[in-house]
């Protein structure tokens, strides 16, 4: 009987212990868990911060674009006017 007993109590302690490094894992992998996001929280905070500051090139190309753009059309529109001219001109 003191055999059993002792066995019995061999397998408590062997649950204690499993069920406090059990614990002790998982406070590990808690607070590797918490700086892993502490750090994607920082990094994230920083792209923000970076992409507000940034000056927007396209916004800038755009305009350009457009003004250069435009500028072409009006060459044409001169153009067409001074055929118009000249071919009532040419009529007259």
């Amino acid at each position: 009987m003191e055999l059993g007993k002792q066995k019995l109590e061999d397998v408590l302690t062997a649950l204690k212990l499993k069920k406090e490094l059990d614990e002790e894992n998982k406070k590990k992998v808690i607070c590797i868990l918490a700086v892993i996001g502490a750090v994607l929280a920082v990094v994230a905070i920083a792209f923000a911060v970076y992409r507000f500051f940034s000056p927007d090139y396209l916004e800038d190309f755009e305009e350009d674009f457009d003004e250069d753009f435009d500028d072409y059309f009006e060459d044409d529109e001169e153009e067409e006017e001074e055929a118009e001219e000249e071919a009532e001109e040419e009529k007259e």
